[in-house]
């Protein structure tokens, strides 16, 4: 099953889906119960360069009526947007009560599931306010696998992970870019995700660390903004890390790097609106708090990799060799990293891998401070 808000390119995926499988040959059944053929048709032929004659578009909110045409066609995938919009003959409930989104999403289960004739089948489920899965919470357990894309519909990035995954992990996660033409794979993140500057650009208030996104290292620019605050309380404004995680990183500052931000805002915010969960981008987010409060650039050769504890030392973080293959990969030369951290400098030939046991001792060998 695949949810997401509305206008997060949720039809608009399944239909590339649908095309790329009918174009090896394979029947595509797309049950639609909240579009007309005519408004499916006319998507198809914004984003695709040729709609494959394999698909069968099928507008109705009767489920009976989908089973009939499978009978018929004889389709290896069915796509059935949205779950909540079908209803079967033999239940008088009307369409998106947890009785008939339930009946129909097992019904659709008997037929993934035949033994004499599997079928690949995908459901699309609306979305709560609360971000959530509608429906009841049965629905997540019936299925094989929950697909969750991400993303603001005023932005073009989009994010798809698995909160459940039957056949594999769930910690893999895709991106892709919305366009006019669909949604575009971002096969590189690493650089979206991050300002490309020549040495003479280089502007205060930047830095760049390697999180991971399932296995993926991906190379991550953060940017803060520290400004004059004329109130007795200061803003902290976040987009990307949450706002008591940033009130912390701000106070380790204040006490172990004895640098005073009581009369500044600060607001920090990631390239690409990604959010940031990984510890191993404190110290990044951290570095790029005093490049603008001191207004001095970080050489755009760097990245920082690690936690930083409340003692003001920096901590190991997990795949930490992994991460640093991706700066080597990217170009960058310098990689700062705790030095409890257990990898080899000499396994990088072209990355420098600078050790430092705490906050203030990184700072000051940037700063000189």
């Amino acid at each position: 099953i695949l949810t997401a808000k509305p206008g997060s390119g949720k039809s608009t995926l399944l239909m590339q889906v649908a095309n790329d499988i009918a174009n090896k040959g394979m029947r595509v059944l797309y049950a639609s119960g909240e579009e007309s053929e005519t408004q499916i048709k006319m998507r198809a032929e914004r984003i695709l360069d040729k709609l494959s004659d394999n698909i069968w578009v099928y507008s109705v909110t009767s489920l009976n009526s989908v089973l009939d045409q499978v009978e018929k066609i004889d389709p290896q995938l069915i796509i059935i947007d949205s779950i909540q919009t079908f209803t079967l003959d033999e239940f008088s409930q009307r369409p998106g009560t947890p009785t008939q989104t339930m009946e129909c999403a097992y019904k659709m289960t008997e037929v993934a599931k035949d033994l004499e004739k599997p079928r690949m089948v995908f459901l699309v489920g609306q979305m709560t306010k609360q971000d959530e899965l509608a429906g009841v919470r049965s629905l997540e357990h019936l299925v094989d696998t929950v697909l969750l894309i991400e993303g603001d519909s005023s932005e073009d990035l989009r994010s798809l992970m698995t909160t459940k995954n039957r056949y594999g992990s769930t910690g893999e996660i895709g991106f892709f870019s919305m366009t006019e033409k669909g949604m575009i794979s971002i096969d590189n993140p690493s650089e979206y995700f991050m300002t490309k500057r020549s040495a003479s650009e280089q502007v205060a208030g930047s830095s760049l660390s390697v999180i991971r996104e399932g296995t993926r290292p991906i190379i991550l620019e953060t940017e803060a903004l520290a400004s004059k605050s004329f109130l007795p309380y200061p803003s902290r404004i976040s987009e990307s890390v949450r706002r008591e995680h940033l009130n912390t990183l701000v106070s380790i500052l204040e006490e172990r790097a004895g640098i005073t931000f009581l009369d500044k805002n600060i607001v920090v915010k990631s390239t690409g609106g990604i959010k940031v969960k990984e510890q191993a981008s404190n110290l990044s987010v951290m570095v790029s708090i005093v490049s603008s409060t001191l207004n001095q650039a970080v050489e755009a050769n760097s990245v920082f990799i690690a936690d930083v504890g409340l003692t003001g030392e920096l901590k190991n973080v997990p795949s930490l060799d992994t991460r640093l293959r991706e700066a080597e990969r990217m170009g960058f030369k310098k990689a700062y990293v705790s030095k409890y951290s257990s990898v080899k400098e000499e396994n990088y030939k072209e990355l420098q891998v600078i050790k430092m046991s705490n906050i203030s001792e990184v700072l000051n060998k940037l700063f000189d401070i």
